[in-house]
């Protein structure tokens, strides 16, 4: 009897996430479903026609393909030799180094645009100085250009952390035995290392798949009329001529097939060579000699001065002078007063719905990642598939889904701090959720069933055992869910009003009204933010990397 009450507990709060689900992300997106073929209360295909009837609409979805194509490429191309060599060689400063391209990685993208506006720009400082002085007139950095290189290089990183847990999980003897055979440097890399990888790069270069088409704020600050489908998404919506709902649903679903569809060829790829690998003797670092060596440091601090560098930049102007769009000579704090008086609010809101959010995302992950791996039926494995989903649905989508769902009584949430809120929770759990399974995994049942055997209850064995042994993980997940909560754009640009106005917005809104020093001095802040957290991760984790 009391093993039924124990097993109707769980499956009680299984039953309670899911329906939570179910609401909160299944009826939006059916909503949304609903909405692309509906056109005055009949059903139709109309939207869809519109869409591919006209080159300005579905060009825009080749955009989307060239831009997320060409930067998966390189940043697959990018992050493989920077993960073999941080692995294999002694790099100095190696653990700095990790930290910077971590950190590179974590600013939201459109900052990255917005520093390379300001470098590479018609009046940029690198540009300036080339025609001044030089009399060389640089490449335009705006359009298809500037997406892919504020995205490859804000996106390889990613990758990069994928390849080094797979690299360490490779046994030394592999590539010992490799050398004894004649395969050396590069082409030991190519003919052993690569292939050994092959399913992490996969799962790497869907993540950055995925990133690139869902985001927003990079095509629409640098993109200068480079329509990707996420800009297609907000304009149609969000139009000052007055947006078409059913055609913006229209262009959602199109996206979410897309999304889907390159997700399955991975799982199914994935799946085909997909194996396992236990190193008893890890890959160890090696001191390199001569040119070797020296292209290898090269390479690694060529690649983090670019990523790097440009936000540095930002954070540099953030102290200097304004006028207007202009920066003047000397250094003034102005800039930061502006932002407080601008932004104070958004900065507030930053922090409570941030906070409210990563509440909910803890409380949510710890139970789905605990059903998950203990509890595995139908319906929790139900759950872990639900819960992934937001990985492939861009935010742009979700938050028209969201809008479209709850924009009328009983579930009048738009306008509010909670639909914000909510569409914080679902994107971001998936972080915290696989960092905690992942825990669970590691923590014996052998440990619950001894607490059984004593006689006590199922859910006190998992409050005073189970979760403490679990915190390491939540810990790590919930650092980097609020770090991808305060660096959101894509989902709050469309579902934002004047009082739950984030940083993010604020920042996005002060560049497109060419208040630079502002702009610049809330990305200080916002960026200042972010390398205290992953300083706290750090620190409480007792890592100096990031697994994903």
């Amino acid at each position: 009897m009391a093993s039924t009450k124990r097993r109707d507990m769980w499956t009680f709060i299984t039953l309670g996430i899911f329906i939570l689900y179910l609401l909160v992300l299944v009826f939006p997106l059916f909503t949304l479903l609903k909405e692309s073929f509906n056109k005055g209360g009949a059903f139709t295909l109309d939207y869809f026609y519109q869409f591919f009837g006209k080159k300005y609409y579905y060009s825009a979805l080749f955009n989307s393909l060239k831009v997320t194509i060409a930067v998966t490429i390189c940043a697959v191309i990018l992050a493989t030799p920077l993960a073999y060599i941080m692995t294999t060689f002694k790099i100095k400063g190696k653990l700095f180094l990790q930290i910077l391209i971590l950190i590179s990685s974590m600013a939201p993208p459109f900052i990255g645009a917005y520093s390379w506006i300001l470098l590479l720009g018609r009046n940029g400082v690198v540009t300036n100085f080339m025609k001044d002085y030089l009399n060389i007139h640089t490449p335009d950095i705006y359009g298809f250009t500037g997406i892919l290189i504020v995205l490859t290089l804000q996106l390889t990183p990613l990758i990069y952390m994928y390849l080094m847990g797979a690299l360490k999980s490779i046994d030394n003897s592999l590539l010992e035995a490799a050398e004894s055979m004649g395969y050396t440097g590069l082409k030991k890399m190519v003919k052993v290392v690569i292939p050994l990888i092959v399913p992490t790069l996969l799962a790497g270069a869907l993540l950055v798949f995925m990133r690139a088409l869902a985001d927003f704020g990079t095509p629409m600050l640098i993109g200068e009329g480079y329509k990707t489908m996420p800009v297609l998404i907000f304009n149609e919506f969000i139009s000052e001529m007055g947006g078409d709902d059913g055609f913006a649903a229209a262009i959602s679903v199109i996206v979410i097939i897309l999304a889907l569809a390159v997700f399955l060829v991975q799982k199914f790829i994935s799946n085909r060579k997909a194996f396992s690998m236990s190193a008893l003797h890890p890959i160890k670092e090696k001191q390199e000699k001569g040119l070797k060596n020296i292209l290898g440091h090269l390479y690694v601090y060529g690649f983090l001065a670019f990523a790097i560098l440009p936000q540095m930049y930002v954070i540099y102007t953030a102290f200097l002078k304004t006028s207007g769009r202009v920066f003047v000579k000397g250094y003034s704090l102005e800039s930061f007063k502006l932002a407080f008086e601008r932004g104070g609010d958004s900065i507030f809101n930053t922090f409570l719905l941030g906070f409210i959010a990563l509440f909910f995302v803890v409380l949510i992950a710890i139970l789905i990642a605990y059903v998950t791996v203990r509890r595995r039926n139908t319906m929790t494995n139900g759950l872990d598939v639900i819960s992934m989903v937001p990985y492939i649905v861009p935010g742009s989508v979700l938050g028209i889904a969201l809008l479209l769902a709850f924009n009328s009584k009983p579930l009048l949430l738009s306008g509010t701090a909670a639909i914000l809120i909510i569409s914080f929770v679902i994107r971001r759990l998936p972080y915290t959720i696989r960092s905690s399974a992942a825990i669970v995994h590691q923590i014996s049942p052998s440990v619950e069933e001894a607490a059984a055997s004593l006689g006590t209850s199922n859910m006190k064995t998992f409050f005073r055992i189970t979760l403490p042994m679990m915190l390491p993980g939540v810990i790590s997940g919930a650092i980097l869910s609020w770090v991808t909560i305060i660096s959101e754009l894509s989902t709050s640009i469309i579902l934002y009003t004047a009082h739950t106005k984030t940083m993010t917005i604020a920042i996005y809104t002060e560049v497109i009204r060419g208040n630079y020093g502002t702009a610049a001095a809330l990305s200080t802040i916002l960026m200042f933010i972010t390398i205290v957290s992953l300083l706290l991760f750090f620190k409480l984790t007792g890592k100096k990397e990031v697994a994903i």
